[in-house]
C-alpha cells in the first residue's frame, strides 16, 4: 500500500531548496546566452521573447528546462553553474534510486515452444512506471532526458516521503542530511550565478508582535523577493504564515509589517 511519511525539518528544508532551484532553472538557462550583467534579468534583453519593458518577467514557461549544448555561451559562470548543479542532482537521483527504489518486478512468462517452458522477465508496466528514476545506459539517458526540473521534483518526492511502502522505502536520516546539503549547495550556486544571493540583514527594530529579532533577506536584482523573518518561531503571534518554523513576511504582507512597526514605535 502506498503511504506518505511525515517529513522531518531537514527533509522539508531540502524540498524547499530543491523547489527554489527548479523555479529559477529557466532563468539560469536564459542567462547562459547573454553577457553577465550587474542587474538580473537585464532590462535590455530580448532573449526571453519579450520586449525590453517585460524582460524582468520569469523565464520559466517560455524556455526549455533542459540544459543543452551552447556553441557560444556568453556567460560562462552561468553555464558552469548549470552543468555543476545538473550533474549534482542527477548523481543524487542515481544514488538514492539504487538504495531506496524497489527493483523492477519479474513475472513468469510462458514461451511458445516445444516442449512448453516458462521464463522470468521484467514486468513491463512496472519497469516503465513514470514515477521511477531510470538510470542512464549506453543507448539511453534514462530519466536524465527530462532534465533538471524532473530530477528536482523526483528528489523532492523522496525527501517528503511520497509513495513510501510501494515503489520507494523511506530515506535514512543520513541520506536526508546529504540530500539537504546537495540541495542547499545547488540553490546557492544557482542564485549566485543569477546575482540573487543577497545576504541577510538584521533590522534595528524588534518584531511588533513578540519583540523577537527581525532579519531581512533580499536577492540582488529581484526586490520583489524580499522577506523579513522573525526569530521567535511559532510562538510569535504575527498574522502571517509559518515558514520552516518562523513567521515570515513577504509581498503584500511587508506593508502590514511596516505599519505595525510604525505603530509600535509611536
Amino acid at each position: 500500500m502506498t503511504t506518505h511519511t511525515a517529513p522531518d525539518a531537514t527533509a522539508t528544508i531540502a524540498a524547499y531548496d530543491l523547489r527554489a532551484v527548479r523555479e529559477q532553472w529557466g532563468d539560469l538557462l536564459a542567462a547562459i546566452g547573454r553577457p553577465p550583467r550587474a542587474e538580473w534579468p537585464p532590462r535590455d534583453s530580448r532573449a526571453l521573447g519579450a520586449v525590453a519593458e517585460e524582460a524582468d518577467e520569469p523565464a520559466v514557461g517560455r524556455l526549455p528546462l533542459v540544459l543543452r549544448e551552447h556553441p557560444a555561451p556568453l556567460n560562462l559562470g552561468a553555464l558552469d553553474a548549470a552543468i555543476s548543479v545538473e550533474q549534482a542532482l542527477f548523481e543524487s537521483c542515481d544514488v538514492i534510486a539504487a538504495a531506496f527504489q524497489r527493483p523492477v518486478r519479474r513475472r513468469r512468462v510462458a514461451l511458445r515452444s516445444f516442449p512448453p517452458r516458462t521464463v522470468m522477465r521484467e514486468d513491463q508496466a512496472d519497469r516503465d512506471d513514470p514515477a521511477r528514476w531510470h538510470y542512464p545506459a549506453p543507448t539511453s539517458p534514462g530519466s536524465r532526458a527530462y532534465g533538471l526540473h524532473w530530477a528536482a521534483c523526483w528528489l523532492e518526492g523522496r525527501a517528503l516521503g511520497e509513495q513510501v511502502g510501494d515503489l520507494f522505502t523511506p530515506l535514512s536520516p543520513l541520506v536526508i542530511d546529504d540530500l539537504a546539503a546537495v540541495a542547499r549547495r545547488a540553490r546557492t550556486r544557482v542564485e549566485t550565478a543569477l546575482g540573487r544571493d543577497g545576504r541577510p540583514t538584521a533590522l534595528d527594530r524588534s518584531c511588533p508582535y513578540c519583540r523577537g529579532h527581525l532579519t531581512a533577506h533580499t536577492r540582488s536584482g529581484d526586490p520583489m523577493a524580499a522577506t523579513v523573518v522573525c526569530s521567535t518561531g511559532s510562538a510569535c503571534t504575527a498574522p502571517v504564515l509559518l515558514d520552516r518554523g518562523r513567521r515570515v513576511w513577504a509581498g503584500a504582507d511587508l506593508v502590514g509589517l511596516y505599519v505595525a512597526l510604525e505603530s509600535a514605535q509611536r
